[in-house]
């Protein structure tokens, strides 16, 4: 498993691999733009040179994925909102698409009202022809809701509609949320449960579609139904569980970013990384013990 975290890109946008390096990521995750504004300008011929050499710098950095902009709802049914979003996730998928990102990770949105059908199939239709659009060279991840509201996402199902509505588009996957799974009230305490979570996702959408993990602990209680991150340890997931779900054989290719507030409240940081190294070997003993 490649571990790796959220890291800021700022206007040094090749910074990111710096820190990533600077904390052992092996795997990071940035935004190639603003998170909270719909202009999202492409990256200049100058910062993606300066990327460019950067990436044969830091070579320890194995993955990189993009987080889009926050303000994306392509499930609303506000005509103008849905056109910002659409226009905001073509650029974002082109400047991921020019740095070499592995993926774009997506928030599906929220009906607001208009109905999960309806919001799904206009979701789907969209996401299509977003990629188009773009041009794109990377995939595009949708990552499981909290359920908080109207969102979509909460369920494997849900998530495994809105691909199927693609046309089963191979460049469309999911990225799993730790803290999202955990608020939406899917719980993964054991070893039983840690394996009925990852054959369900086998069977609902198929572990080809699975991109990326969000390795996030959780401020809420179980089925709280609210995204909100603690450092690992610090919330209420149990280690033991975030151990085995880390150390499924079916998992252990992927990379699981960290998007956890870190010990200054400033985001990742190494300790968070050796802490979920920690877990995950804690996770890989517990399996060994079972057989």
């Amino acid at each position: 498993m490649l571990f790796g975290a959220h890291v800021r890109g700022g206007s040094d946008l090749a910074g990111a691999l710096k820190r990533g390096s600077t904390m052992a990521a092996e795997s990071i995750q940035i935004f190639v733009g603003s998170p909270r504004a719909w202009h999202t300008p492409l990256i200049s011929e100058d910062r993606l040179e300066n990327w460019r050499s950067e990436r044969e710098v830091y070579r320890d950095i194995r993955s990189v994925f993009c987080h889009a902009t926050y303000l994306i709802n392509l499930a609303s049914p506000d005509a103008a909102v849905y056109e910002q979003s659409f226009n905001c996730l073509v650029i974002n998928l082109t400047n991921a698409s020019l740095i070499g990102a592995d993926a774009v990770v997506l928030h599906p949105g929220s009906h607001r009202g208009q109905g999960l059908e309806n919001a799904i199939t206009q979701l789907a239709k969209a996401i299509p022809l977003a990629l188009d659009a773009s041009d794109a060279t990377c995939k595009l991840l949708l990552e499981n809701s909290a359920g908080a509201g109207s969102s979509v996402g909460r369920t494997f199902e849900q998530l495994a509609q809105v691909i199927h509505h693609t046309g089963s588009d191979e460049r469309v996957g999911v990225c799993l949320d730790t803290q999202h799974l955990w608020a939406a009230g899917i719980s993964f305490l054991d070893i039983k449960e840690v394996d009925k979570v990852i054959e369900s996702f086998k069977r609902i959408i198929g572990l080809d579609k699975l991109g990326c993990i969000h390795l996030n602990d959780s401020k809420v209680p179980f089925g709280a139904g609210v995204d909100r991150h603690a450092n690992l340890g610090e919330g209420f997931i149990p280690e033991e569980g975030m151990g085995l779900l880390l150390s499924h054989p079916d998992l252990t290719n992927l990379a699981a970013v960290l998007e956890v507030p870190g010990e200054s409240g400033q985001g990742p940081d190494r300790n968070n990384i050796v802490k979920a190294k920690g877990l995950y070997a804690r996770g890989v003993a517990a399996r060994r013990s079972f057989h």
